[in-house]
């Protein structure tokens, strides 16, 4: 068969460009989307932080204001500190309940299916919705949760009016509702465990917790990376729970940072101050994020 050199090239190319031209025609729709309702946005509100914009009559460029003014704002370093005691409980909970569901329920024992789809399902409810529920559960008098403690002959608390129960609350109530979903994601992740590496530890003497130290849980260290990610970056971004269920209260013990940007920007309408709050809460999931990427790949996984 005969070759034309010159005209092979240039038909390639001619299929080159066209491939090209299909992959920019079908990747311009979400491109377009992600910047008027992204870029845009982000960019939009950096200008903002740096103005007095009230939304009514003000927009006056004031320059490094409204960040002098967050340094000296003990609300705000309040909310943070809500949201780091609430990490510090969420987080790790949120792993081992859902490293220890997915473990069991990975099984192929009669049922499994069933109770996958029942730890799921509170995933499927929207957090407005589960909150309102939560919050007849959580009924001082009349609540479920102090009900089945009085048959054990405990007197329950008035979980959403105390300052040392408002939170465990909320921690409660988001705990129920995303282990289902990161369960779901480490049973994918014990999928991809290969089972020579446990045929290979029970030649050796191991038993099941060996199995699971040694190497179901040093496999899933990308799992447990992306799960433990996201966990952060939901704590920072607390809102809805604490909006329905206590409003910030008692004391502003349960009040997190995007509920005070929310009350700034939209109940008081100091939308260049509120601006210059999600932007410092924006860094701060940043650093946090990095510092989890840096821990996470701090030992790699056995391969």
């Amino acid at each position: 068969m005969e070759y034309r050199g010159g005209t092979q090239v240039t038909s390639v190319r001619r299929i080159e460009r066209h491939q090209a031209r299909t992959a920019y025609l079908f990747i311009t729709p979400t491109v377009l989307l992600f910047v008027v309702f992204t870029v845009i946005p982000v960019v939009m509100a950096l200008y903002l932080s740096f103005t007095n914009y009230d939304v009514l009559s003000r927009n006056d460029w004031i320059g490094f204001d409204n960040y002098r003014r967050l340094a000296e704002d003990d609300l705000l370093w309040k909310t943070f500190r809500n949201v780091f005691l609430y990490a510090v409980v969420f987080v790790p909970l949120n792993i081992l309940i859902s490293v220890l569901l997915a473990v069991l329920l990975s099984r192929a024992w009669r049922g499994v299916k069933l109770f996958r789809t029942l730890n799921y399902l509170p995933t499927l409810t929207s957090a407005v919705a589960a909150a309102t529920v939560w919050i007849w559960l959580l009924h001082p008098e009349f609540g479920a949760v102090n009900g089945l403690l009085s048959y054990v002959g405990i007197t329950g608390p008035a979980w959403l009016s105390e300052t040392r129960t408002a939170m465990l609350s909320i921690i409660m109530l988001t705990l129920w509702q995303s282990v289902g979903s990161n369960m779901i994601i480490y049973l994918a992740g014990l999928q991809g465990v290969p089972d020579y590496l446990y045929e290979s530890a029970r030649l050796d003497g191991a038993n099941k917790f060996d199995c699971f130290r040694y190497i179901t849980w040093p496999q899933l260290r990308p799992t447990t990376f992306l799960v433990s990610t996201m966990s952060i970056i939901g704590a920072l971004q607390l809102f809805d729970q604490a909006f329905v269920l206590t409003q910030g209260g008692p004391a502003n013990m349960t009040k997190t940072p995007v509920y005070l940007i929310y009350q700034q920007g939209f109940n008081q309408l100091q939308m260049g101050y509120a601006s210059a709050q999600a932007f410092v809460l924006a860094m701060a999931i940043l650093i946090f994020s990095l510092i989890n990427m840096r821990i996470s790949k701090a030992e790699d996984p056995i391969v």
